[in-house]
């Protein structure tokens, strides 16, 4: 396999361009650019892209998978806010078909279909998620409200009203949905 430094070089030559050459158009320093031809050096993140862009290679793979692993914090911040909105909004429909003081029996029996398919969606757009992974992500809303609601309702509301079968549905469809795809 062709190091970075061998791949960067060849480029290079290949397009008739001088290190001092490179170094102009790309912004980069002189002195980086031949630590990196030499092996002294591995580029990465913001240099790497300035020297490929200008030989017009693709980053390699590993490099590139670096790159990509490092979300910024913004990202981050939008993830859990997102993850936070969908766990309370699952747990809304589900509480609101169940625990609702006028929830019929009509209503309950689309509360246990919702805690099937609704999961078994979710693990159909994250087939490539761990199990435990899926679990955290998308159940912990339903763990919390396991707990809230033996707490606030009591155990025997929540039992019969349909909410807890309805929630232990979910978080065994969101653990056990890859082999139920399969």
């Amino acid at each position: 396999m062709t190091s970075i430094a061998d791949l960067i070089a060849n480029s290079r030559k290949s397009k008739n361009l001088t290190q001092e050459q490179l170094a102009e158009l790309s912004k980069v320093n002189l002195r980086t650019i031949q630590r990196i031809e030499n092996n002294e050096n591995t580029p990465r993140g913001h240099t790497l892209k300035l020297i490929c862009d200008i030989l017009d290679i693709g980053i390699p793979n590993s490099e590139a998978e670096i790159l990509k692993s490092k979300p910024k914090e913004i990202e981050i911040i939008i993830n859990y806010l997102f993850l936070t909105i969908i766990n309370l909004t699952l747990m809304g429909i589900i509480g609101w078909t169940t625990l609702d003081s006028e929830a019929n029996v009509n209503s309950k029996f689309g509360g246990f279909l919702l805690s099937f398919f609704i999961p078994i969606f979710i693990v159909f757009i994250t087939k490539n998620m761990s199990r435990t992974e899926r679990l955290l992500k998308f159940g912990s809303g339903f763990l919390i409200y396991i707990i809230s609601s033996i707490i606030i309702v009591g155990f025997p509301i929540a039992l019969v009203s349909g909410l807890l079968p309805c929630l232990s549905i979910c978080l065994l469809t969101l653990f056990y949905g890859d082999k139920i795809l399969k």
